[in-house]
């Protein structure tokens, strides 16, 4: 049988004599001389299997801190990608810098905040995390139906509307994510403190935009760009202490947990 540089063979002892079978195996490990023969160590069988970096045997990327786990953490490319498109909507809708149209966001909804957060719901789903995949997979589809709204091509801002019914359609819009958001705040009381806090805030400044789109008030809807501002920061927070490991950091965010089995911890 032939074979290349890149195969990797597994020793494995016999069920019957409980003796080893050697084979040729690529090791980047250490070589040991027998009384009949010469060979390499045999290589660990997930040596290949998983991707460069991660598995401890593996130093095809010494840069790298080996993390033994079968795939990487979803969650901070969730709450960053969420963070930062609720940033830009957010300003938008204070009216920073004289913008009335938040029509440039769509970009970020459907690439950021959209497909980056329903992509990593869906990684969080094989992480065995049902509330973050609950979660961004959502607000992710959230932030896509979102741009569509905006989305020049759809007409769904250009329709023939009677007066105040384009409001009063957002408002709906707008209030049943409100109440989504909240329902979501409850299942956080027992996580930790920052990602409550997240929620908490991001239900009042969808519960401040439904109401200003209902009452046609520019006021309330600055005061709900600017509630949404504070809401993406704590999201980056969120995002930053999941990112910031000891292998990868000199220094962690603290997390307070809520669930009473700790006051403080660092991620």
């Amino acid at each position: 049988m032939s074979s290349t540089s890149d195969q990797v063979y597994n020793s494995f002892p016999s069920p019957l004599n409980d003796l080893p079978t050697m084979v040729p195996v690529v090791s980047r490990g250490y070589e040991k001389e027998s009384s009949q023969h010469f060979e390499r160590a045999p290589a660990p069988p997930l040596l290949r299997n998983r991707t460069p970096g991660g598995h401890p045997y593996d130093d095809s990327q010494p840069g790298f801190p080996v993390y033994h786990r079968k795939q990487a953490n979803p969650a901070p490319l969730g709450f960053l990608s969420f963070a930062i498109t609720t940033f830009v909507l957010s300003f938008y809708n204070c009216g920073v810098r004289g913008i009335t149209h938040p029509n440039v966001v769509v970009g970020m909804c459907m690439g950021v905040g959209g497909l980056a957060q329903l992509l990593s719901g869906m990684w969080e789903f094989t992480c065995g995390n049902t509330f973050g995949a609950t979660a961004f997979s959502s607000y992710g589809t959230f932030w896509i139906s979102f741009g569509l709204i905006y989305w020049p091509s759809s007409g769904i801002l250009t329709a023939d509307y009677a007066e105040g019914e384009l409001e009063s359609a957002l408002g709906i819009y707008l209030m049943s994510w409100f109440i989504l958001t909240f329902l979501m705040t409850l299942a956080t009381l027992k996580a930790s403190l920052e990602l409550c806090a997240t929620f908490s805030i991001l239900t009042l400044a969808l519960l401040l935009l439904a109401v200003g789109e209902f009452m046609g008030s520019a006021g309330l809807h600055k005061a709900g760009g600017g509630v949404g501002v504070l809401a993406s920061f704590c999201a980056l927070y969120c995002g930053l202490s999941g990112l910031l490991t000891p292998d990868t950091s000199y220094f962690l965010l603290p997390t307070y947990d809520l669930s009473g089995k700790s006051k403080c911890k660092a991620n």
